[in-house]
């Protein structure tokens, strides 16, 4: 097959550039003028006006310079200012510039004054620049332009191209409708409406393809580029209303991104996560075996909370999804809940409010005890148990826990050899345990009994883990003095009614599901886990996985990455290498981490490599999936 030559036609401003060069001029030009901000938005108004075609591009022109009152002096500056603001993805794309600068040309409206010193460093030199060029007079001041250059007229960039008359397929890349009427004549052959900075409905209404970064652009023509697949292919949905910040920091790193409030039953999500490729959910959503099957192409699932039993993570492990949760993010949140329902419920400070609002005046100390040298027990030494100790300790109460795990003490807190240990002792009991299924009804009858009369009991960890039952009869009957409960063993998918037995008994605090739920911790985990997706969508990493063999490796510049991710069976490595030896690829580093079930492998190379190699690759035995990352 004879491949078509090709040439690359680009815009200067807002494709080359983030930003439109005049409008940055003025920026300089104007400081400290009263109007200055006035004029700057006439300024924006009128280039948005010759860019969509709505008056003509000389007009534009002549307006725009007659309110700059610019200088030659200001273009060093003007072209210092934007070198630090090329396009995102033009700049981590430097190596198509150099390796194809033949075959690209520049064709903007701009000024050859400031274009030409920022493509000189992409390798485009500035016989291959068309741009307009300044007029100034004998003190140097911008007094216009050059009249007769075609680009200073309307469409002009239709006469220049076709003045040029160049071989093989021209595709044009811009983000203006002045860039699309080149195609539109018929002296192009592609446009391509470049979206990475601005979206211009005009343009990408009539663009062969839009262009979200050069990525996408590289990917559709299959030229070198940076990452091997662009981010905006990549589909993110994210459900539970996660926090909005959690949707920036996914989209601005460029990944296309859904965002859905409430939870989705197991029949819908089935039908929704086709072609997704990370899902973020937080405790309602159920990722089911089915769920997951029905996923053609999930890489990741983000759990944006500290529980993960709503995800099947043996069957995501085996379909070779990693899972991500936040361990860590609510923990202060549900600490500090924790200890004011401590204080509320020693205090007996919810009666006397309910009292209150009928209208009763009932000041009394009976039942209202201060938590100095108070008991308190805690179910569940983790990250939220240790904080809740150290706070629990500064207000003066004797701490004792218990864990299965053989956990460190911290401060001067107790631990406790059984469960019955700690009940029997303490006046609080604060039960902070995981989700695992064996923990069902952890708290039941028999546990009740074995706390000291009158105690109290806060559960802030799984519904399930406490008898709701027993501890309504046990609250009834002045066995327990209080409780406080923000997880039910049955709550709703979405805000509503709810109903439970333990509603209307005295001193007992009741909330839905609220304990990691502050603004604090939602922005937390917001960061936290979309960064954990990032970071191993775009560089492999998977440190802090749930369900999968912790690799941790910096990106590499000149190199390839092949993520391998295979049964734990003797021998893949092997067979790996094999394939990478049979096609002369160079190993720069490779690194491998394995559990009981899955092995996941690393492998860098140099830049170069024979396609055939992926296919090689994924079809060795045993594996489960197969990514080339740039």
């Amino acid at each position: 097959m004879i491949e078509v030559a090709r040439k690359y036609v680009f815009d200067f401003d807002s494709t080359l550039t983030r930003v439109e060069a005049l409008d940055v001029l003025a920026e300089m030009t104007l400081q400290g003028k009263s109007n200055r901000k006035e004029i700057i938005q006439e300024i924006q108004d009128i280039t948005n006006l010759g860019i969509d075609g709505d008056i003509s591009f000389t007009e534009s022109l002549e307006r725009r310079i007659r309110l700059l009152n610019a200088h030659r002096d200001d273009l060093d500056g003007l072209v210092n200012e934007l070198r630090q603001k090329i396009s995102k993805s033009i700049a981590s794309n430097k190596e198509f510039f150099e390796k194809f600068s033949d075959d690209i040309y520049v064709i903007s409206c701009g000024f050859k004054e400031f274009i030409d010193p920022i493509v000189e460093e992409y390798n485009i030199p500035s016989d291959r620049v068309y741009a307009n060029t300044f007029k100034f007079d004998n003190d140097g001041n911008i007094i216009g332009f050059d009249e007769a250059n075609v680009l200073a007229s309307h469409n002009g960039k239709i006469e220049c191209l076709k003045n040029l008359d160049l071989d093989g397929e021209v595709q044009v890349i811009g983000d203006g409708y002045s860039d699309y009427v080149m195609r539109e004549a018929g002296i192009a052959d592609k446009f391509f409406a470049y979206t990475e900075n601005v979206h211009r409905e005009k343009a990408a209404n009539n663009a062969d393809h839009v262009a979200p970064n050069l990525d996408e652009f590289l990917f559709v023509n299959d030229l070198p580029r940076n990452l091997s697949y662009p981010k905006n292919r990549i589909k993110i949905l994210l459900l539970e209303n996660v926090h909005p910040a959690a949707f920036d920091n996914l989209s601005e790193d460029g990944f296309s991104v859904e965002l859905v409030k409430h939870s989705i039953p197991e029949e819908e999500l089935i039908e929704r996560i086709k072609g997704v490729h990370v899902l973020g959910i937080r405790s309602k959503t159920q990722v089911t075996k089915k769920v997951l099957e029905a996923a053609n192409k999930l890489l990741v699932v983000g759990a944006f909370c500290i529980g993960t039993t709503q995800i099947d993570l043996e069957t995501a492990k085996k379909k070779g999804v990693v899972v991500f949760n936040a361990p860590y993010s609510n923990t202060r949140s549900v600490v500090e809940l924790a200890i004011g329902q401590t204080i509320m419920l020693m205090r007996n400070v919810f009666t006397r409010s309910a009292e209150i609002h009928k209208g009763e005046w009932n000041k009394t100390a009976i039942n209202s005890r201060e938590v100095r040298g108070k008991n308190l027990g805690i179910v569940g030494y983790g990250n939220i148990g240790k904080q809740m100790s150290v706070l629990a300790e500064a207000m003066g109460m004797r701490v004792y826990y218990y864990d299965v795990a053989d956990q460190l003490a911290l401060g001067n807190a107790v631990k406790c050899s059984s469960l019955e240990d700690l009940l029997s002792v303490s006046d609080v009991v604060t039960l902070h345990i995981d989700d695992n299924k064996a923990n069902r009804n952890f708290i039941g009858e028999r546990e009740i009994n074995q706390m000291r009369d009158g105690a109290i009991l806060i559960n802030l960890s799984r519904g399930f883990v406490v008898d709701i039952d027993a501890l309504t009869v046990a609250l009834k009957s002045g066995k327990l003095g209080g409780a406080a409960v923000d997880v039910y063993p049955s709550e709703p998918r979405s805000n509503g009614n709810f109903e439970t037995p333990l509603q209307g008994i005295p001193n007992v605090i009741l909330t839905p599901h609220v304990g990691g739920s502050t603004e604090e911790a939602q922005r937390d985990i917001a960061d936290f886990v979309p960064n954990k997706i990032m970071d191993y969508i775009n560089s492999g990493n998977t440190v802090d996985a749930v369900n999968f063999p912790n690799i941790r490796l910096p990106k590499q510049n000149n190199a390839h990455r092949f993520l391998h991710i295979h049964k734990n069976v003797p021998g893949i490595m092997a067979k790996i290498n094999e394939v990478l030896a049979k096609y002369e690829m160079n190993i720069t580093g490779q690194y491998l981490s394995t559990d009981s079930e899955v092995g996941y492998v690393i492998t860098d190379l140099d830049k170069e490599y024979n396609k055939e190699v992926v296919k090689a690759l994924k079809n060795v035995e045993n594996t489960i999936k197969f990514r080339v990352l740039y």
